[in-house]
């Protein structure tokens, strides 16, 4: 019998397996972490300001009389502020993270073959790499308090403290003072750092169920402006804001998706030119896509994105090197949908 040449499933779909809730936002004073009793939630606020034009000119409105008309037209905008109490010095941010096993399991896959493939392949990274380098950088991406995102930005002091709940109490506290952990590289190391990368390992092979609870605080200054996730309004017709931020019951919040991005933060194995600088950590993507800089980093070409990563892989028995099984390993961590579209 002829050999069956094996196909990529037109219909294939994996679920996250770190899934993070929302973050809510709270004000209090960084002497008071422990007494949740003295953190009161940060509300929104809007603001009305009067600003003035100050956007690039095309050529035909650079005359002096029309720059001066326009300045006469106040740019009048309404937006969403937060900020901290005017007697607190400390943002604090809590949410909660699933550690969820079965990473490259499909949710949906409409092909057998292939499934049966990607599982022995699967299966065969676990048993020879582990999951303790993904897991410790999703552990550093913890500690570090990158999860903060702007809100870690000159901060004079920041600390993370993460507790392992079991039956909805504590059975493991690990706490890090942030500013220790590098933003930039994972060399950071610590006694409490290897134990949360163990238990995350764990979560990741289904050999303990693991949820955590993690509490970030963040010394900023008195009333100092704390900035929850931006709100997406598509239809414009909507209000006359010129800034929505988010909020989950009244309360200051960031988007589980922005905390996920930033706990998947973990790829320094995508290609970088001779005449680049090193970016450091960029955000798990199957094109390494960077929306800030509007770059992506595993160019199709260069066959170092996930799509010719994972083929190789599994239809051609390439065995990608060590730090590229990872990267594949933690798209299929990040969960998505990646079938062969006829």
């Amino acid at each position: 019998m002829s050999k069956i040449t094996l196909k990529t499933a037109s219909v294939l779909a994996f679920e996250r397996k770190l899934d993070p809730s929302d973050a809510l936002l709270f004000s209090g004073a960084w002497a008071d972490r422990n007494n949740a009793s003295n953190w009161s939630e940060i509300t929104l606020r809007e603001k009305s300001v009067r600003g003035t034009i100050s956007n690039r000119l095309k050529a035909k409105d650079q005359d002096p009389t029309k720059v001066d008309a326009a300045i006469e037209s106040a740019n009048l905008q309404t937006v969403d502020i937060a900020a901290l109490d005017s007697q607190h010095d400390t943002l604090q941010m809590r949410f909660t993270l699933r550690v969820l096993s079965g990473a490259g399991t499909p949710s949906a896959c409409n092909n057998a073959d292939y499934q049966q493939k990607l599982q022995q392949t699967v299966q065969g990274y676990v048993q020879d790499q582990g999951f303790s380098e993904l897991a410790k950088r999703y552990a550093s991406n913890l500690a570090n308090g990158r999860f903060l995102w702007r809100n870690r930005m000159g901060a004079e002091q920041v600390e993370v403290r993460v507790a392992r709940l079991v039956d909805g109490q504590a059975a493991q506290n690990y706490c890090f003072n942030s500013l220790d952990f590098s933003l930039r590289n994972f060399e950071s190391n610590s006694p409490e750092l290897e134990q949360l990368a163990e238990t995350i390992s764990k979560g990741l092979a289904e050999e303990e169920h693991v949820l955590l609870e993690i509490t970030a605080f963040a010394r900023l200054g008195a009333g100092q402006e704390v900035f929850p996730s931006q709100e997406l309004i598509l239809d414009r017709g909507r209000g006359d804001k010129s800034k929505t931020l988010y909020q989950v019951g009244n309360i200051a919040a960031l988007h589980s998706q922005k905390v996920g991005n930033a706990l998947r933060t973990i790829d320094t194995w995508y290609p970088v030119e001779e005449d680049q600088l090193a970016l450091g950590p960029i955000a798990i993507e199957p094109y390494g896509s960077v929306t800030t800089q509007g770059k992506a980093y595993r160019q199709p070409k260069k066959k170092m994105d996930f799509y010719n990563l994972l083929d190789a892989w599994l239809l051609k028995d390439q065995v990608p090197a060590v730090e590229q099984q990872h990267y594949v390993m933690a798209i299929l961590i990040r969960g998505g949908v990646f079938g062969d579209a006829s």
